[in-house]
């Protein structure tokens, strides 16, 4: 099944890149035109077939219309013959480019080529090695609090399947029904992945039955797959009695069919284990080393990725210290100051309807100054505009404190920074304005914006993400702010980006704790907690977000310690001849890509440079 969190946000990444991409002086000068034209086949034969055999991503990238508009009536159903299929595609456009002579290649060609045999070789290794789970990434539950089609559909079709027409009313009322299948099916999956000892651990099947019941709470036509319809349709006035026709298939077919999902990850509870990591789960040895090469593109250990996390921490505490201090609080570790921060009143928005809305209106502030100030720093801008929006309150007690969806490949749709309100108090206002650098401008939406917009770059690279690229940019963002002077009257501000790098460190060290050196839960939460002064609610949510993505949480604070060793490696090399817009142009505009890739392209762009 076609993954869309893997292939639009942050999918794996990881095979090595040894003979993949052949070093600038040993290629041509220019790409061979019949080799590149080879290539630029495959990737279009490759876009099309995804395209075809996957209506959900067809709908994300805005292609559900024209000859291609069936595709809005489905849904990505799991059959045995669609994952064999989706297998078989894989493997079969694997050879094809492994046939490719990367030697003629050179330019865009060769970052292309390199780009996409990395994210598919990787989907092969998770192929290969591990026949559970979200097979071909490194995601081991199919269903948890992050993932399943109970959580991931109802927001598609509110946000993504558009409502202009008769026929699109239709094709809801359509994948209406598909979406009681694909929780059948999937439910038939996680019971073959039970069997085979791939439970999650007890507190992640509590923390996804929560959510699984909030999904059936209300009566079904009050049901969010209901009222979306009826709203859309009201709104576009679309006669027809939607909300008659769509309410019988939420309770006698969705509704049936999340129970069943909800029985057997009851029936699961009991013989779950409380072990957080990974490296308990059966067959699944050296899962830990491919999530971590999936999501951070490199062959860090477990023990490289441990050592890192806690010199970084170290080094970014002194440096919160130093603010604390020069702000009057010097009583207590950095920790405990940090969360005598978070606590303080005059920092909290109220946990109101009307607070939450004006966090929301703070946050809009925020990104309108900051596009002011991106001309001084960036020569490429993207035409997509980014809108902030709230988590559906359905999901947020699962979901992360902020994330970003793309905007779609046809401009109809907006980028979308999300940001969770269950609780504002998890949200000072000295933590905010990081946040918004981190998720919107000048990170994740300018990033992948600018992407989606670039030329030169196949569309099917456009489907790819690489989190260390992704990630590390966004909190490269976070010190660019710093550097553009935001800061510059407001220490609280600067502490709160600190505290964002601190966070992130900590990361590291909690990733390798739960699934290389066998911590448990609670002693990854109470790490975090000494370490943050964050409130235990929002960071076990945390830390169980970490268990069910091995290696994901590595890849931020990896992706921006290459970020800025590039950077400052490349000032170094050229002195008078660097410039940071150039810098990020060429970073940018050639898409996401292992950090390999990264350092070859920043290379070669400092080569052209000293040669003029």
């Amino acid at each position: 099944m076609i993954d869309r969190r893997r292939l639009l946000v942050s999918a794996v990444a990881g095979a090595t890149l040894t003979g993949l991409f052949v070093p600038v002086m040993a290629r041509a000068v220019t790409s061979d035109p019949a080799e590149a034209a080879k290539l630029n086949a495959i990737f279009d034969a490759m876009f099309k077939e995804v395209v075809a055999t996957s209506p959900t991503a067809a709908t994300y990238l805005g292609l559900d219309k024209g000859d291609n508009a069936a595709a809005k009536s489905k849904l990505d159903l799991p059959t045995a013959e669609y994952l064999a299929a989706n297998e078989a595609m894989r493997r079969k456009y694997v050879a094809q480019l492994k046939a490719i002579d990367a030697g003629k290649l050179t330019g865009m060609d060769a970052v292309n080529l390199a780009t996409v045999l990395y994210d598919s070789e990787t989907s092969l290794i998770g192929y290969d090695r591990y026949r559970f789970g979200n097979q071909g990434s490194a995601n081991p539950y199919l269903i948890s609090q992050l993932g399943g089609a109970y959580r991931d559909i109802p927001d598609f079709l509110d946000t993504m399947h558009s409502i202009e027409t008769e026929a699109d009313a239709e094709a809801y009322l359509a994948r209406l029904e598909q979406f009681a299948t694909l929780l059948t099916l999937e439910t038939g999956l996680v019971t073959a992945d039970f069997g085979k000892g791939i439970v999650p651990p007890d507190f992640v099947i509590e923390r996804t039955l929560t959510q699984m019941n909030a999904s059936i709470a209300a009566a079904p036509a009050e049901n969010g797959l209901v009222t979306s319809l009826v709203r859309r349709a009201g709104a576009k006035s679309i006669a027809g009695d939607w909300a008659g026709r769509a309410t019988p298939i939420v309770a006698d077919k969705i509704y049936p069919a999340l129970k069943a999902q909800i029985a057997l990850f009851e029936s699961a509870k009991a013989g779950a284990t409380h072990d957080a990591g990974c490296w308990r789960l059966p067959g699944a040895e050296g899962y830990y080393d491919f999530g971590i090469r999936s999501y951070t593109t490199t062959t860090l250990t477990g023990d490289e990725v441990h050592q890192l996390g806690l010199t970084q921490v170290a080094e970014i505490s002194t440096r919160a210290d130093a603010i604390l201090k020069a702000e009057g609080m010097t009583e207590g570790t950095v920790g405990v100051r940090l969360g005598e921060m978070a606590k303080d009143p005059r920092f909290i928005y109220p946990n109101t309807d009307a607070g939450k809305q004006t966090l929301l209106d703070d946050l809009n502030a925020q990104v309108r100054a900051m596009q002011a100030r991106l001309p001084d720093y960036f020569g490429i801008l993207p035409k997509a505009s980014v809108e902030i929006r709230r988590v559906p309150p359905a999901i947020e007690a699962g979901a992360p404190g902020g994330y970003y969806q793309g905007p779609s490949l046809d401009g109809s749709r907006p980028g979308a920074y999300y940001i969770n309100l269950r609780d504002t108090a998890e949200w000072p206002k000295w933590t905010l304005p990081t946040l918004t650098y981190h998720e919107a401008i000048p990170g994740h939406h300018l990033q992948i914006a600018i992407s989606t917009e670039a030329q030169g770059i196949p569309t099917i690279r456009k489907l790819i993400g690489f989190s260390a690229y992704s990630e590390g940019w966004a909190l490269y963002s976070e010190q660019l702010a710093d550097e553009m002077g935001v800061y510059d009257a407001d220490a609280w501000g600067r502490l709160g980006y600190l505290q964002s790098l601190l966070f992130r460190a900590v990361r590291l060290v909690v990733d390798s704790g739960l699934h290389h050196k066998k911590w448990s839960r609670e002693q990854a939460i109470r790490y975090m907690v000494d370490t943050l002064g964050d409130q235990e609610s929002s960071v076990t949510t945390e830390v169980e977000r970490y268990c069910v993505w091995p290696g994901q949480a590595s890849s931020y604070k990896v992706g921006h310690t290459e970020w800025v060793r590039l950077r400052e490696d490349a000032k170094a090399q050229l002195g008078a001849k660097f410039d940071l817009k150039g810098f990020h142009d060429v970073a940018l505009s050639s898409g996401g890509m292992p950090l390999d890739v990264l350092k070859i392209v920043v290379g070669e762009w400092v080569a052209a440079r000293k040669a003029a």
